[in-house]
């Protein structure tokens, strides 16, 4: 993982906006209907292409594939691995949202419905389908190589994130359920980062899931559950060096009240004894922008690199570049300059087919990014 030396590196979470002809092909593919593979796997090819092409142009230094080949961030697991089925599992209302129904409504017409599918698993997990995972690391190589970039980045999702979209109807436990997962991921995990990638593990588990999937729990109950899925996730990852890791925590990408967002104090302690270096997080948006103290207050280890998310990626508005650089630069006098990669709060393209920020904008506001950063790095490095 490069690290800040003379300036402040950019990054973002992975995934990016996607064209309206990859979307096409996703949707159709989710929904069971009629295909070409051939074309499915040149649309593919060139939009990575593009997508890296892009992130240079733009002047982003740590750049993904946008996520552009997948549905979702956590729901297709459910295409490469057996064990999962059982019809279309609906979701408990996010804690936040029960008591504004009409503002559910409104999110609906402002971003489009979800039409990504969620199913359970109601079966062993097993590897199905490797041939998705070799063409998304054969499609980012070839990019980066045709970009001329030097360090790229692919998302996984983590077990408890997968268990929190997609529950467990099989397993006795979820704790034997994590475990399977888990065993059933590390290989996803070590052929990203045995292909020359960064591996950033998505763990909205350890945050999100406390207002979302695992809402029925009591706070106890969820702390120990986020124990046992770093636990689970460190051995998981126990072949691949931490410099090698990044993780995103986040606590939904939406726009929304989030007055049930578990505090980043209160997880703090679990989240940075997980084994990644590289540590990705929500610090734009209104509910937790005012958190960057806990990261100078609490114990955070010499060996974390911070990658806070200093441009919002639930609204339309394009940061002023100034505000960048100060956000980048609480963090520098938080943990020092040299631990800082100025990132986004989450994905710019969660799921296919459904629009928070429209690209045009989500390219501007990666532009700020980039100027904020040079700006901060200026005023670091003087």
């Amino acid at each position: 993982m490069r690290l800040s030396t003379d300036r402040i590196l950019t990054t973002h979470v992975g995934s990016l906006p996607r064209s309206q002809k990859v979307s096409e092909l996703l949707l159709k593919k989710e929904q069971d209907e009629a295909y070409d593979p051939a074309e499915f796997d040149t649309v593919m090819r060139e939009a990575v292409a593009q997508v890296v092409d892009d992130q240079k142009r733009i002047g982003i230094d740590v750049v993904s594939d946008g996520e552009t080949s997948k549905i979702g961030y956590a729901t297709y697991i459910k295409d490469r691995c057996e064990g999962f089925g059982g019809g279309d599992y609906t979701p408990p209302i996010h804690l936040d949202l029960k008591d504004h129904p009409e503002y559910r409504q409104m999110m609906v017409r402002m971003r489009g419905p979800q039409l990504f599918r969620r199913l359970c698993c109601v079966g062993p997990i097993s590897v199905k389908d490797r041939s998705q995972l070799d063409a998304e690391l054969g499609n980012f190589r070839a990019a980066m190589d045709a970009a001329g970039v030097a360090e790229g980045f692919l998302n996984s999702a983590s077990p408890g994130v997968i268990a929190s979209f997609q529950p467990n109807r099989y397993y006795p436990t979820h704790e034997a359920y994590i475990e399977a997962l888990a065993e059933v991921m590390r290989e996803e995990y070590e052929a990203i980062v045995n292909a020359g990638f960064l591996l950033q593990i998505d763990c909205p588990d350890l945050a999100m899931s406390r207002h979302t999937g695992f809402q029925d729990l009591t706070d106890d109950e969820f702390m120990k559950r986020i124990v046992f899925h770093v636990e689970v996730l460190n051995h998981t990852l126990r072949n691949i060096p931490a410099d090698k890791l990044r993780m995103h925590i986040c606590w939904g990408n939406y726009e929304g009240p989030h007055d049930f967002d578990v505090p980043l104090e209160k997880i703090h302690a679990v989240i940075v004894k997980a084994k990644p270096q590289g540590i990705s997080f929500e610090a734009a948006n209104p509910r937790h922008d005012h958190e960057w103290n806990v990261w100078r207050e609490l114990n955070t280890p010499d060996d974390k690199v911070l990658l806070p998310g200093v441009i919002d990626s639930s609204t339309n508005y394009v940061e002023h570049p100034e505000l960048v650089a100060q956000r980048i630069e609480r963090f520098a006098g938080a943990v020092g300059r040299e631990r800082v990669i100025a990132s986004v709060d989450c994905g710019f393209g969660t799921f296919a087919g459904t629009v928070m920020v429209e690209p045009k904008i989500a390219e501007k506001k990666l532009r700020a990014l980039v100027e904020g950063a040079q700006l901060a790095s200026r005023r670091l490095w003087p």
